[in-house]
């Protein structure tokens, strides 16, 4: 088997760790507070992934850790309204408006960078609105708390991922990895202090399967694997390879959280889908029109 081969199998497997984690956040959250999960499984990241990118810590030096300062930022940004958002919301909710990221990311760079983007896209973003307005909004028409959580991070990530591709251009962005999930430990100790933790070791066992969980497969493996993935796999089609993430979200939230799978999540999420399927498409068959992104230089 070719190694693209192998590497669209381990990347689909990626996104069905990244899908089941959303459940999983979720009972570890209602037996603990947020920070302490998150600085929990952003340090035995930080481990994890200093063992698997050792031959990386030769790269660390001050560029790098100025870049993994202006990355870490809205990774933790992102990652922590995501995991308020759980607290409000269903898991398969949740996994579908995090989806919107890739429709979010062309808008954002329009608004901030005044790159232009196709037409297309705006209809995507349209498409895209819809179904999380089918998700999201209550009966009385108001989107509630969790929600907007869940729309903040997916800021925070799209923020995040404009900010790799900046960085990407000017350093080996391999060399950020290490140090950038080192501050978000840190960032995540800092905010325990805003909430009050009785408990610093909680014994119960869901909380401690879901830090090792998300730490060594939906952050250890799956940065590993789209490193290595991206040497025989444009980016466009790997992005495409990540919608698999929602569906696997919501199988896991039926099995492992008993939530029901309505029609109005799957009518919204549907929408959601779509939107980011037809951009995507539209990405590849645009790619080298990407290149103009060189002007953020």
């Amino acid at each position: 088997m070719q190694k693209k081969n192998i590497y669209y199998i381990l990347l689909i497997i990626g996104t069905a760790f990244w899908g089941i984690s959303f459940p999983v956040t979720k009972n570890a959250i209602t037996s603990s507070k947020p920070a302490l999960f998150l600085s929990y499984r952003f340090l035995m990241a930080t481990v994890a992934l200093a063992i698997s990118f050792s031959k990386y810590l030769k790269l660390i030096n001050l560029n790098t850790l100025k870049a993994s300062s202006k990355l870490a930022i809205p990774l933790m940004l992102g990652i922590v309204f995501q995991t308020l958002g759980l607290k409000y919301i269903e898991a398969s909710q949740c996994t579908f408006i995090a989806g919107l990221g890739v429709v979010v990311v062309p808008v954002m760079k329009w608004i901030f960078y005044k790159i232009r983007i196709p037409s297309k896209i705006w209809a995507t973003s349209l498409i895209a609105l819809t179904g999380l307005c089918i998700i999201a909004l209550t009966n009385d028409l108001k989107i509630n708390k969790g929600s907007m959580y869940t729309m903040l991070g997916t800021l925070g990530f799209s923020l995040y991922l404009i900010q790799v591709e900046r960085e990407n251009k000017n350093i080996d962005i391999a060399g950020t990895i290490i140090p950038m999930f080192a501050i978000c430990s840190l960032l995540s100790f800092c905010y325990t202090g805003t909430e009050v933790i009785k408990n610093w070791f909680p014994t119960d066992r869901n909380f401690w399967f879901s830090v090792i969980f998300c730490a060594l497969f939906s952050t250890t493996y799956m940065y590993t694997v789209s490193m290595l993935a991206q040497k025989y796999i444009n980016a466009e089609k790997v992005a495409i390879i990540y919608l698999f993430e929602p569906i696997f979200g919501t199988i896991a939230s039926y099995f492992i959280l008993d939530e029901l799978i309505t029609i109005r999540l799957l009518l919204g999420g549907a929408f959601i889908m779509l939107a980011t399927f037809y951009s995507e498409i539209t990405l590849i068959k645009n790619s080298v029109r990407a290149k103009d992104f060189s002007e953020f230089n």
